[in-house]
């Protein structure tokens, strides 16, 4: 997730960026922080905007599924929120006159409300009436359960629903749902808002091959699935029996271009209404033009090098402390980042509760990262490929960088460019020895986030990090119910981090988005995953 696998989900994550929708989610509104619900009012139909179609540039692919509970990248996950309803969902606040999107908060979708049981563990949802699935079949408690029982068997949502610590899901009735978890988990209901707890209608995948949701679906969401060539591009049509009301165009076409320069040439022509991950360097030229709006926000990914200790020289401490060392942030965020960053100083985003970036004690030092290599018994210097994505420019960029400082110390660094697919191929299967990974947090709480990234089961743990401390730290902040208590636990996993080094800290990145001046309805939600049904012209 950048995502998530998203660097998604980047890494996820690690992993790259998305927009998100507007004033009306394709899920609906709701008091934020309400433990009961309230009930979700109707978006405005489609009336005005008949035949509207939205366009929208992609950078790292047309997706690699439609299946929402195997959904691993951030486009795949806008998918996902396209096609399908959640029980609850991230709400969104005015701001300054402007929406923002809160996936800190969430609020009744396909439930209209829910209770807690005093002890934390027991969650009861009641289903709102008059919610079906595109196939006219009523949301019920059966396809709740089903989805449920499919999603803890796949990778994505498997690694999710283990998170969530959910130890059963009972029908009560047609319209009642009672989970229990096995402890307190103060993420819950926000796990739940994620695309991977999608609610998926078991009269059209029971029976299927269990690839069947890969490339058709089976939801209850604002859009339905008119076509998808992963390798170029997906097309939604609007559900205009949407039980929330009809989105508000007609068409959403998402384009996969992967050179930068021609998002941004076919955004200035109007061939794209929206274009995604667009360079730091064009923000201030982009910005001039009369038709074209940029929205640079601050999101809580983070851009990282990551170090599997499984390969030489990275099973050496000292080696890996060293590249920690080599990291000039302040020239990063001036010369790759041109300005659109801030300096990462732990393992998670200053923007993430609990953050802290004590330990840290890492600075630009040649001379020190040369004593640590002499130390670990190179020398004379080592050589290592760093595999990069072809589709992330500022990959390119920052490891360019990198290799000039290290020639400085005796260290030659191979840059091992590798197309989109290729990338996820090695990074997943623990394959490169050093890569360059972002990732954003679909939920903002380091549980999440070294549950996906750090946990040694993790399934975007992608250096094969391995420490018992940080998985006996991580357990018990799981269960801790004092947010004080959790708090330092947290604390403590990321000093452990910090001095196990598997990452050199790079920066946080900025999310970048160009909009046609035509188009309405763009909101920003730091999970980066756009929401198609609010934009509009």
């Amino acid at each position: 997730m950048n995502k998530s696998k998203l660097f998604i989900l980047i890494s996820a994550l690690l992993v790259l960026a998305l927009v998100s929708g507007c004033a009306q989610s394709s899920n609906p509104k709701g008091a934020a922080g309400n433990n009961t619900g309230t009930g979700a009012e109707k978006s405005s139909g489609a009336d005005s905007s008949a035949g509207q179609t939205i366009t929208i540039a992609y950078s790292q692919g047309a997706g690699q599924t439609m299946d929402p509970h195997d959904a691993a990248d951030l486009t795949s996950a806008s998918y996902a929120f396209a096609l399908y309803d959640q029980l609850v969902t991230s709400a969104t606040e005015t701001v300054d006159g402007k929406t923002v999107g809160r996936t800190d908060q969430v609020v009744p979708s396909l439930a209209e409300s829910w209770k807690i049981s005093d002890d934390l563990t027991t969650y009861t949802f009641t289903l709102r009436d008059g919610a079906n699935f595109q196939s006219g079949n009523p949301v019920n408690a059966d396809a709740v359960l089903y989805s449920f029982e499919r999603l803890k068997t796949k990778g994505e949502g498997g690694s999710l629903y283990t998170l969530a610590n959910i130890q059963s899901v009972t029908k009560i009735d047609d319209k009642t749902v009672e989970f229990k978890l096995g402890a307190p988990n103060h993420l819950f209901l926000k796990y739940l808002a994620t695309f991977t707890f999608s609610i998926v209608d078991p009269s059209v995948a029971e029976g299927q091959a269990d690839d069947y949701l890969t490339q058709h679906s089976a939801g209850s969401g604002a859009f339905k699935l008119e076509k998808w060539d992963p390798a170029t591009e997906a097309v939604f049509v609007a559900n205009k029996d949407y039980w929330n009301g009809a989105p508000k165009v007609d068409k959403v076409i998402v384009k996969y271009v992967a050179e930068a320069s021609n998002r941004e040439m076919f955004l200035e022509k109007g061939e794209v209404d929206v274009a995604l991950d667009i360079p730091a360097k064009d923000v201030e030229s982009l910005s001039k033009k009369d038709n074209i709006t940029i929205s640079s926000e601050s999101s809580n990914r983070i851009v990282y090098l990551g170090m599997n200790s499984n390969f030489e020289p990275f099973d050496q401490l000292k080696v890996r402390q060293a590249l920690n060392y080599v990291i000039d942030q302040s020239k990063l965020i001036q010369d790759v980042a041109f300005g659109q960053a801030s300096p990462l100083k732990s393992s998670i985003s200053s923007k993430s509760p609990d953050f802290t970036s004590e330990g840290n004690e890492y600075e630009y030092n040649l001379d020190k990262a040369k004593e640590l290599i002499k130390e670990a018994g190179y020398e004379n210097g080592f050589t290592f490929d760093l595999t990069v994505s072809s589709a992330t420019q500022d990959y390119e960029d920052i490891a360019v960088l990198l290799k000039s400082e290290l020639e400085q110390i005796g260290v030659t660094l191979n840059i091992n460019k590798v197309s989109p697919a290729q990338y996820r191929e090695l990074i997943n299967n623990k394959k490169a020895a050093a890569f360059l990974g972002k990732y954003t947090s679909l939920v903002n709480d380091p549980s999440y986030h070294y549950g996906f990234l750090l946990d040694s089961k993790g399934a975007s743990n992608y250096t094969g990090y391995n420490s018992k401390v940080v998985d006996d730290l991580l357990a018990q902040a799981n269960v801790e119910a004092d947010d004080a208590k959790r708090s330092e636990l947290y604390k403590q996993v990321q000093k452990q981090v910090t001095a196990d080094s598997p990452w050199a800290y790079l920066y946080e990145s900025n999310l970048i988005v160009g909009i046609s001046k035509d188009v309405n309805g763009y909101i920003f939600y730091p999970d980066e995953i756009i929401r198609f049904s609010s934009l509009h012209k």
